[in-house]
């Protein structure tokens, strides 16, 4: 069985691509993300209880509007997590039988950018943060969405602070802009390594 190993960081972080550097590495990355995207538009379960809480309107053409519900929900953290209740479980067990296609390699890993606030960290051997400074954090997402400051800054409000994040995680790489992120990257895969 694959050492299973989370990656997270806030908005504009740099955990997507830390991951990439992985990815490239040749390990299996999960991605969260993109599984949820998919879960959302095709399984009619997960569809049926979006609809009921956000109403028929937040699906166009059988796809999830998600512009709507992203300004729906960082407006009110009380829809955020009852979305998450909805989708998190479904991710959690399509992850379990992606681990299970990947139990031959020593490290796999699953990129969430929730991975402490809903509670995943738990089922997993170790976990990595990435962090940024606040600024530059909040430039990468307005270049990144095209969307202004405020917005940036509301989605930041709905996430976890890194102070706490630094307390859970097992390792952390900082994604400055001034520090490289390559050897850090590969210092943890060497010290995730089985002896």
């Amino acid at each position: 069985m694959s050492l299973l190993v989370g990656v997270t960081g806030g908005i504009g972080s740099g955990k997507s691509l830390v991951c990439s550097i992985l990815a490239r590495l040749g390990y299996p990355v999960y991605n969260s993300d993109i599984a949820s995207r998919t879960i959302t538009d095709s399984d009619e379960g997960v569809k049926q209880r979006v609809k009921l809480l956000f109403g028929e309107e937040i699906y166009c053409n059988g796809k999830l509007n998600r512009q709507r519900l992203a300004s729906m929900v960082f407006a009110d953290n009380m829809l955020l997590q009852q979305l998450n209740s909805i989708i998190h479980p479904v991710v959690m067990d399509d992850f379990e039988k992606w681990s299970e296609t990947h139990k031959d390699n020593q490290v796999a890993f699953m990129e969430s950018a929730i991975l402490f606030e809903s509670g995943i960290f738990k089922k997993l051997d170790k976990t990595v943060l990435v962090v940024a400074p606040a600024d530059v954090r909040i430039r990468r997402v307005m270049a990144r969405d095209k969307v202004n400051k405020e917005a940036v800054q509301a989605r930041v409000s709905n996430q976890m602070d890194d102070e706490l994040k630094v307390k859970l995680a097992d390792f952390i790489i900082n994604n400055d802009e001034k520090s490289l992120l390559l050897p850090q990257v590969i210092e943890i895969v060497e010290r995730l390594k089985p002896l």
